[in-house]
């Protein structure tokens, strides 16, 4: 069987493979036809190679011609849509529709855009001048970026079509994409996709290079290669702690997005409210995508009465009667059920029936577990365990006390939600909850199911460790995404001819700060 080149200096070539691999698909536990290559060190010498030499192109480019490239490269998605669509369905079981076909491809062909939109204007240098000294500043490009993509967005947050891809691109940076090995077939889609936009557009052809699946040595080889401007990570947290060691051993950045249990907090008075209507939300979101999205609400606090007795009653109905959906892989399954062992073993109890993985797909029965909020709180370390898919726990806590109490011992997550009564009956508990849980996410929502990330300028997917590897980061939202691949860098008493003509006296249409007599304006001074 032939195995599949890699995109290497703007060529498809037979790799340097130390050993080769197939995709599974989920739904049938079958291999899939098409075999790939597991790339040797010399494949990812060459990638730097041509990288190196792309980024000093790069930095020259105009932000119109980074623009069009990525204009041109959904232009070009859009033409393969059904084949994309197809092949992941393949590859992950993720549903054709809405899932992938309505909404993540628009999402993805979105996000490229707005990418395209923020080089264009080139806001996103935040281009400062002070011309009574003549210092100016802004960011600029670092260099080569690579990007490791996750499992369970094979289109928005693929590693040669997601946003860490486009934030890159639109800074002006190559970008080596190391596809995840469950669906390589569809990452080649897009290669190929960018591949034909670079040619239409004239940028560089080591822009966009792409592997397939390297030994973990050479991955963590790669991250500590000099060569190297930065990273942007999206999987376990296991394999991205080594990366982030050997990166953080030579000074090189690395953004990572490790895992995250997005804790929900229901409020007495919500529940008195609306509990049944809490039910569905709860169980709809966890369930959603069988539960593999890295914003899955995996943890709930609730204060014990005969509300959230009948609530959590509903709750372990739902999970019971709903049909358990397809997980990515036999690897997300095994750790799932690993995850779910590991949270018994703590002491939290099966509130769903157990059951084996299914035979003739990837799959494991919905599983609801709830501890009390005082083992929460002598074991928080064990309950927080990550157990990725259609899984949740329930923290039923004695009172309001023991409640902030135990989000004290809650590590970093992307989202922290907290449901409470619209006639403010909860307002006073609101505040005591909100003061705990705002520093310990990323993004704070109310009266709302973590699961939806817009893509928004407003958006931040980011929060403290463990969900990422830097507070102040967002993988979502343009541009502020962009200032990850991107160094401040200052021009003192550089003469004009030699400044980028983004920092000239007469920039154009670009949103500036100017020194005007002694005070800093803002504002578009073409």
């Amino acid at each position: 069987m032939t195995t599949k080149p890699v995109l290497i200096d703007g060529s498809w070539v037979e790799a340097d493979a130390v050993g080769t691999f197939q995709a599974m698909n989920p739904n049938t536990r079958e291999p899939m036809d098409e075999t790939y290559p597991v790339s040797g060190w010399g494949d990812l010498d060459r990638c730097l190679n041509a990288a190196t030499e792309a980024a000093e192109e790069l930095r020259l480019c105009p932000g119109k011609d980074i623009a069009a490239f990525l204009e041109a490269f959904a232009e070009e998605i859009e033409t393969v849509a059904d084949e994309l669509v197809e092949m992941a369905h393949q590859e992950t079981a993720l549903p054709v529709s809405p899932r992938l076909k309505d909404v993540e491809l628009p999402r993805t062909t979105g996000q490229l855009r707005q990418a395209a939109a923020a080089a264009k204007t080139g806001t996103w240098r935040q281009a400062t001048l002070d011309t009574q000294l003549n210092i100016r500043s802004g960011y600029l490009g670092l260099g080569p970026v690579a990007v490791f993509g996750p499992n369970n967005f094979p289109f928005a947050f693929g590693s040669v079509s997601g946003g860490d891809f486009a934030s890159a691109i639109a800074a002006g940076n190559p970008v080596i994409g190391k596809a995840n090995s469950s669906h390589p077939g569809t990452t080649r889609l897009f290669g190929e996709a960018a591949l034909r936009a670079i040619e239409k557009t004239g940028l560089p052809r080591a822009t966009v290079q792409l592997i397939y699946r390297t030994e973990h040595s050479d991955g963590v080889r790669l991250a500590s290669d000099p060569r190297l401007s930065a990273l942007g990570y999206t999987g376990s947290r296991s394999a991205g702690l080594k990366l982030k060691a050997a990166a953080d051993e030579v000074g090189t950045p690395i953004y990572l997005e490790l895992s995250s249990i997005n804790p929900v907090v229901i409020l007495p008075g919500a529940l008195l409210e609306r509990g049944e209507e809490l039910v569905g939300e709860f169980a709809g979101s966890c369930l959603m995508g069988t539960g593999q999205f890295c914003t899955n609400p995996g943890i709930v606090f609730v204060i014990e009465d005969s509300n959230s007795n009948k609530w959590l009653e509903g709750v372990t109905k739902a999970f019971a009667d709903t049909a358990a959906g397809t997980l990515l892989s036999t690897g997300v399954e095994a750790n799932l059920k690993d995850g779910i062992d590991e949270l018994v073993r703590a002491g939290a109890t099966r509130l769903t029936p157990a059951g084996e993985a299914a035979t003739d797909r990837c799959s494991l029965p919905n599983t609801l577990l709830s501890v009390s909020g005082s083992s929460f709180i002598e074991k928080p370390e064990a309950f927080q365990a990550e157990a990725f898919g259609n899984e949740s726990l329930i923290v039923v806590c004695s009172g309001l006390e023991e409640l902030v109490s135990a989000l004290r011992l809650v590590e970093g997550n992307l989202t922290g939600c907290v449901y409470s009564a619209a006639d403010g009956s909860d307002d006073d508990a609101y505040q005591s909850v909100e003061s705990v849980l705002r520093t310990r996410v990323g993004r704070l929502l109310n009266d709302k199911m973590p699961t939806g990330v817009a893509v928004s300028p407003a958006m931040n997917h980011g929060g403290p460790f463990p969900a990422t590897g830097h507070p102040g980061t967002t993988a979502v939202g343009m541009p502020a995404s962009i200032h990850r691949f991107a160094m401040l860098a200052c021009y003192d008493a550089v003469r004009p001819e030699r400044l980028p003509s983004w920092l000239q006296d007469d920039p154009g249409e670009e949103l500036i700060w100017r020194s005007v007599d002694g005070t800093y304006q803002q504002g578009s001074l073409g």
